[in-house]
């Protein structure tokens, strides 16, 4: 297990989320390459959107399902700036102590927005900590975990 799996188990543990951590052998960068992975269909998974707000420099993470993408320009409507930008690799490793393609959907400070298509599943798998790293939770306990704003996030 490396580091940024260990802080997320961690994590897990000393808050008392519901949810499970997997390792694998193969990669999970990709929604494609995590549902063969875990064995599981594509649209059981979310994927964490990271976007930096231009006015404050603040994490927005929109958690969205993995088979659809993020309308910024909604997202900016409900935020009320047009000022936002998807966050690059070396950003939401400082800002979120984890590598881009192993991002959880919790486990770090951020403004969190779930949309209501995820809200539907029983069961969501989303990043882990690291590229063969996923969880397993419901996306209740997502919302619990970060007190997330729901909204239409997708195309």
């Amino acid at each position: 297990m490396n580091q940024y799996d260990q802080k997320l188990v961690e994590f897990i543990k000393q808050n008392n989320i519901k949810a499970e951590h997997l390792i694998f052998e193969t990669s999970c960068h990709s929604v494609e390459e995590a549902a063969a992975s875990a064995n599981a269909k594509p649209e059981d998974f979310v994927k964490n959107v990271c976007v930096i707000s231009e006015l404050t420099n603040e994490l927005i993470v929109c958690i969205v399902p993995g088979h659809k993408r993020l309308d910024v320009k909604k997202l900016a409507i409900i935020i009320g700036t047009k000022k936002l930008r998807l966050a690059n690799s070396d950003e939401i490793l400082n800002k979120t102590g984890y590598p881009m393609g192993g991002t959880p959907s919790f486990g770090y400070s951020a403004k969190f927005f779930i949309d209501d298509e995820v809200l539907n599943k029983e069961i969501v798998y989303s990043g882990g900590g690291s590229q063969n790293s996923l969880t397993k939770c419901s996306p209740l306990e997502i919302v619990k975990t970060n007190n997330a704003t729901k909204a239409d996030l997708t195309k």
